[in-house]
């Protein structure tokens, strides 16, 4: 079985390597994750970090991880992956938690390197699907479309307020 450990990718823009978190990047991943939810739901939550440790944390004690994109040696946006059961089938898939890329490093390809990395990582470990959600209107839908993922289901929500 092939682990995954750590990717330089090479490209027009500039070099970027992706890697397995380590423990003394979480901190930093941490300080940074109530942002990277209130920009992924467009703004509608800002957890606290005891929220986001309780929601990311029983992920990671299941095995799940951060993939970090480093540009100079300096975190600027990260994957966290791990596996869920289809709700009707019980099959294992990957799946894709969180994406975030700071602010000044969106448009260069780290999203979607990143996103191939941990595609490539799911194939290793033989997963046969690899799984998402994101905000309908959230701009980072096209990035998940230019890497092969397609609508599969459609959450619809009625605001009663």
């Amino acid at each position: 079985m092939v682990k995954l450990i750590h990717w330089k990718i090479k490209g027009n823009i500039q070099d970027m390597n992706i890697r397995k978190a380590e423990n003394n990047d979480l901190k930093t991943i941490v300080s940074l994750s109530p942002q990277a939810v209130f920009d992924g739901t467009l703004g509608e939550a800002r957890p606290s970090h005891s929220k986001i440790d309780s929601m990311v944390n029983p992920l990671l004690e299941k095995g799940g991880f951060y993939l970090v994109a480093i540009d100079e040696e300096k975190i600027v946006g990260w994957l966290l992956l791990g596996t869920t059961k289809d709700q009707f089938t019980d099959e294992a898939i990957g799946f894709i938690y969180e994406i975030y890329i700071l602010k000044d490093y969106r448009g260069q390809g780290f999203s979607k390197e990143l996103m191939k990395a941990a595609i490539m990582h799911f194939r290793q470990e033989g997963y046969a699907e690899v799984r998402l959600s994101a905000k309908a209107d959230n701009p980072a839908v096209r990035i998940y479309e230019n890497v092969g993922f397609k609508t599969r289901t459609v959450s619809m929500s009625l605001n009663l307020k």
